[in-house]
């Protein structure tokens, strides 16, 4: 991005959005690595091409490819700033630059952008009490990343409780409760949520807060490399419908698969039970059941006696 001397990196300073594990925690060593460049005039899209990265992805497969960019206020927590008065200011300006370059990925046709994450369950969890970095302030900056898009596009706001190399982040499993009613004022048509990982504790709370927009549930827990079978998938989505209808409700994983621990192959094959318990449940609410080739026996090395 424009603004930002990549000559001179800083590590990303202590405190808001900074390292807070001691040294010799394993997220220490994670967190230590983040070296960033500063922001040193006003900063702007620069050479992000977040469209070639898109058009890349999407010219290998016939399936609509979702786009996914970490948010404004994490950019502006992670980099130090000689140019900005304030904080505010800075993840203002972070959000417009990626509003010009979300606008030209939504006109190249990215069928959905997910922005990764909004802070505002994480402050909320936290008790920060800050008269500057509120939930409020979170809102703000990720209706002006996303303003106009949803016009043009699918726009989705990514929840998690962070998960780098499949460490919980809290020593406890915590609740999305005290952040839905403000969530529910992002501009987003969906919204997701870890459920597998915290065994679905939130989803009543959840179905009858967020009533306006799609709901996509974590189904995979990433802290595992214990693949779900098909029927705990389908034992989770059939909670969750006792509090979201079908029409509104997205399957997906909790997030944090693709980050060190987890091999390619214990992804895939959670992948698959995603789909089949989700086709257990679609075939008991008399819907299409979507295709799974790993699943399919006229692919099966093994063929059964006759």
């Amino acid at each position: 991005m424009s603004g930002l001397d990549i000559a001179h990196p800083m590590a990303t300073p202590s405190g808001r959005g900074g390292i807070w594990f001691p040294r010799g925690h394993i997220l220490h060593d994670y967190l230590e690595s983040r070296v960033m460049p500063v922001i040193t005039g006003p900063v702007g899209r620069g050479n992000l091409q977040y469209t070639a990265m898109w058009k890349a992805a999407q010219r290998f497969t016939t399936r609509p490819v979702k786009f996914g960019a970490v948010s404004a206020e994490i950019v502006a927590f992670a980099l130090q700033d000689r140019h900005y008065k304030s904080v505010p200011e800075r993840m203002f300006a972070i959000a417009d630059a990626f509003n010009e370059e979300y606008h030209e990925l939504a006109d190249a046709g990215c069928p959905v952008i997910q922005i990764e994450e909004p802070q505002i369950h994480l402050i909320a969890v936290r008790k920060i009490q800050d008269k500057v970095i509120t939930p409020q302030l979170m809102v703000e900056v990720f209706n002006r990343t996303v303003k106009g898009l949803r016009a043009k596009t699918e726009v989705w706001a990514h929840s998690c409780w962070g998960n780098p190399s499949q460490q919980r982040m809290f020593a406890q499993v915590q609740s999305y409760k005290p952040a839905l009613e403000t969530y529910n004022t992002v501009d987003a048509d969906v919204i997701t949520f870890e459920s597998s990982s915290s065994g679905g504790m939130d989803l009543e709370a959840i179905g009858k807060t967020i009533t306006g927009k799609k709901i996509a549930i974590g189904v995979i827990d990433h802290h595992t490399l214990q693949v779900e079978s098909p029927d705990e998938v389908a034992a989770q989505i059939r909670a969750a419908l006792r509090f979201i209808p079908p029409e509104r409700l997205v399957i997906s994983s909790d997030c944090g698969m693709g980050r060190e621990g987890m091999s390619r192959r214990h992804a895939f094959y959670k992948m698959v039970s995603l789909v089949l318990g989700t086709n257990t449940v679609r075939k008991e609410l008399g819907l299409p059941e979507a295709q799974c080739l790993a699943a399919d026996e006229r692919y099966s090395l093994v063929v059964p006696a006759k």
